[in-house]
């Protein structure tokens, strides 16, 4: 983390603030000598119950970025260039790492995407819950226990009293994800950050997670922040999307409006290469070539190699946002005229 963050004075938090705010956030990696941006100027705002969806490709930078927020990106090799994220207000990146961990778990807390490798192996997945108790809670072992049972069936754990003792090879994808929700909900949290939590799982699981977590959302009051690439699993469960490309934020939008009218070609395309029940026989128009390398990106706008919109000025210059409609923004030199041709 750079020296001019951790010199930043931590304004106090405030209760009128957004519950989670992240503004012109830069990280990059240092490898073979250079730079490499993964993410640069992300930006958004999150409130209570609301829910998020940061949206791209493999590689756009949105792991990088949610842990950045949660301040778990090993430093060095990465680098925090600038930024700011804020929790009601209050500054985390200068944050102490000793006050950061007390946020981690109980005020923000992350599901990651592959849960057999984020559990210990050699841990039941009751100690691992109830360690959480004990530790950030000081729970005695019985009530730490009764807790952890009282939380994997909420979860939709099976017989979760007799479970308690089984290891994380022992469960199914789709009960192991769970049994990842239950650790990242065990200290209730105002912020939940959502890594791919769908990832391997089979269709019908998928959608029994997505479940699960809109319900203990809605239960809860929290904000949640979904990362995915999944354009379906977005689309009933998120507010306001954010479409990265690249590191950078290619469109922001109300998510039915960014459904309806798109104004960034790369969301043209990620909507077009997608099937569709109200097009159904139709013909998939996949976005061609592959995304650029981080470490050598193309001059002015990172997807013109891939666009079908691209002129002179998309190499001359990297197009700034532009605001559509309300709430609606796009980082291309036509967005305007795009929204404006409605859905493809």
């Amino acid at each position: 983390m750079t020296a001019d963050l951790k010199d930043d004075p931590v304004p106090a938090p405030r209760p009128d603030a957004p519950l989670l705010a992240v503004d012109d956030l830069h990280v990059s990696f240092r490898m073979r000598g250079q730079d490499v941006h993964a993410v640069n100027g992300l930006s958004y705002t999150l409130a209570e119950g609301e829910t998020v969806a940061i949206l791209g490709e493999s590689g756009s930078g949105k792991s990088v970025a949610a842990q950045a927020v949660m301040g778990i990106l090993d430093v060095p090799p990465a680098r925090i260039g600038r930024g700011s994220v804020r929790l009601r207000g209050e500054e985390l990146l200068s944050l102490p790492e000793r006050r950061r961990r007390d946020y981690r778990g109980d005020r923000i807390s992350m599901i990651f995407q592959d849960a057999l490798t984020a559990l210990n192996p050699v841990f039941t997945v009751g100690d691992q819950i109830r360690e959480m108790y004990r530790v950030r809670r000081g729970l005695g072992r019985r009530e730490a226990r009764d807790r952890a049972v009282e939380l994997m069936d909420r979860v939709g754990i099976p017989s979760a009293a007799r479970r308690l003792g089984d290891y994380p090879h022992q469960f199914s994808g789709g009960m192991r994800q769970r049994i990842m929700i239950a650790m990242a909900l065990a200290l209730e949290p105002d912020v939940l950050i959502a890594d791919e939590p769908t990832t391997a799982l089979d269709v019908t699981v998928q959608a029994q997670v997505m479940r699960l977590l809109a319900g203990l959302q809605e239960e809860m009051g929290m904000g949640m922040v979904l990362i995915t690439h999944d354009l379906g699993v977005v689309a009933g469960v998120a507010d306001r999307i954010v479409v990265m490309y690249a590191g950078s934020v290619a469109e922001q939008a109300p998510a039915r409006a960014l459904y309806a009218r798109p104004a960034h070609p790369y969301t043209r395309g990620l909507l077009a290469s997608v099937p569709r029940l109200d097009r159904r026989g139709g013909p998939l128009v996949p976005i061609r070539g592959a995304p650029p390398d981080p470490a050598a990106l193309p001059s002015g706008c990172p997807f013109r190699p891939r666009c079908p919109r691209a002129e002179a000025i998309c190499s001359a210059e990297r197009p700034p946002p532009v605001t559509v409609a309300p709430g609606h923004t796009a980082a291309c030199h036509f967005a305007e005229e795009v929204h404006g041709a409605g859905p493809e």
